[in-house]
């Protein structure tokens, strides 16, 4: 393969500076340090992360939870930066070394496997036992009771979601170093094993979170408590993720798009695929807002349209962390009483932030941006941008389990109240 004109005219510039490989390793890298900050920052405003996933308590001895994070992040930083180095200074931008060098990258992608893997006891060994029992759980749509850590499942599992791209980017990967007469860092063979492969393994988070929303409707049908109502909010949140079938068929029926099998025009299928990522972007959006955050952004909106079939109604007795609310209402417009973060402004970014960033599919619908979808350095950026949406994410839907759990709203099968203590 080397040397071929043909290949090699396929390499644009950034994939012969960041080859796939290095792209996923970049990602999953940036994860762990992402990770680190989640749980730095909410540590400063006193929620106490470990407690509510229930990870064992440390000794008074050692280090808090996101400086070992930060340890663990830098561990796998330092190979990561020497591997591309060494990399860059051995194929000097030229195509043919690029393919040639492919085991390089793929050689750090197997050492970060392994880091996670060896009980060495610097590298936060409880921490890595924790998420790798944990990823065996859910990896089948398993989900703890929560005295044992329910919370921290359903955070790893939605964290998947977020990372179903890079997984099967992963696999393709792999699968075209494997294969061969091919290359690793070659231009990406998305097809490689089977056209519908790559597609089944992106769906494969989401039939997690799935199969786990169903587990606690049957938990609430068979132990219903006072706050568990009847399970219908499960069964809401199982169609969410179900709404993500659809678009991910459509969207390989697009890829691999064959008029005398599909049996729709391509403009149909398109339309199609149109209407069903709609609706998964904007009632994942709704969800994130409503029911992960319970933010009243959609409430406030309806009774300020319609006040007299909605008309609105505020809590008046929390003590409130914001000074810039009218004495008529008991938090600002569309938030909630309990906040955390320092202003009302963080809020209502992170709600815009959300929604662009669940929207990233329009690009598709501009005729003058179209084109840009299938660059390799368009894909990066975009998996780039939903790993940045979830970062963000779990810091309100962290924030928002604590204040649960503080009110006691979470349910008596979700209190957390006894380890707390603060």
């Amino acid at each position: 393969m080397d040397g071929d004109p043909a290949v090699e005219s396929q390499l644009d510039t950034f994939s012969l500076i960041l080859p796939l490989p290095y792209r996923i390793a970049f990602i999953l890298v940036l994860g762990v340090w992402a990770w680190g900050v989640n749980l730095h920052y909410l540590h400063l405003l006193k929620i106490d992360v470990p407690s509510l996933i229930k990870y064992s308590p440390r000794s008074s001895s050692s280090l808090p939870h996101h400086q070992r994070t930060y340890a663990l992040a830098t561990t796998i930083t330092v190979p990561f930066i020497f591997s591309i180095l060494f990399f860059w200074t051995l194929t000097r931008g030229q195509p043919s070394a690029v393919l040639a060098w492919d085991f390089i990258p793929q050689s750090y992608l197997f050492l970060l496997f392994l880091l996670f893997l060896i009980p060495y006891k610097r590298l936060s060994p409880n921490g890595r036992y924790r998420f790798l029992t944990t990823l065996k759980r859910i990896s089948i749509g398993g989900i703890a009771e929560a005295q044992d850590g329910r919370f921290g499942d359903i955070l790893l599992a939605d964290a998947l979601t977020s990372y179903a791209k890079v997984l099967g980017d992963l696999f393709v990967s792999l699968c075209m170093f494997l294969s061969s007469g091919k290359s690793s860092t070659d231009k990406p063979d998305r097809g490689c094993g089977g056209q519908y492969i790559v597609p089944i393994i992106i769906s494969i988070p989401s039939f997690i979170r799935l199969r786990q929303c169903l587990i606690e409707y049957i938990r609430v049908r068979n132990n219903p408590t006072q706050h568990s109502g009847w399970g219908g909010q499960h069964l809401a949140n199982a169609l969410k993720y179900s709404s993500a079938f659809p678009v991910i068929i459509l969207s390989a029926l697009q890829r691999g798009y064959d008029p005398n099998k599909i049996g729709l025009s391509e403009t149909g299928l398109f339309r199609l695929w149109l209407f069903f990522v709609f609706l998964n972007s904007f009632y994942s959006f709704y969800w994130d807002v409503a029911k992960d955050w319970d933010l009243t952004l959609f409430s406030s909106l309806l009774s300020s349209t319609f006040p007299t079939i909605f008309p609105p109604s505020y809590t008046t007795t929390t003590q409130l962390h914001s000074n810039q609310i009218p004495p008529s209402q008991s938090h600002p417009w569309g938030l909630r009483p309990h906040t955390h973060f320092h202003t009302p402004q963080i809020y209502y970014t992170a709600i815009i932030l959300d929604l662009l960033l669940r929207c990233t599919w329009s690009l598709k619908l501009s005729p003058h941006l179209d084109h840009w979808n299938d660059l390799e350095g368009t894909i990066f950026l975009l998996e780039m941008a939903e790993v940045v949406r979830r970062w963000v994410w779990i810091f309100f839907r962290v924030e928002t389990e604590w204040v649960r759990v503080r009110s006691g709203s979470a349910g008596v099968d979700e209190m957390l109240l006894a380890p707390l203590g603060r």
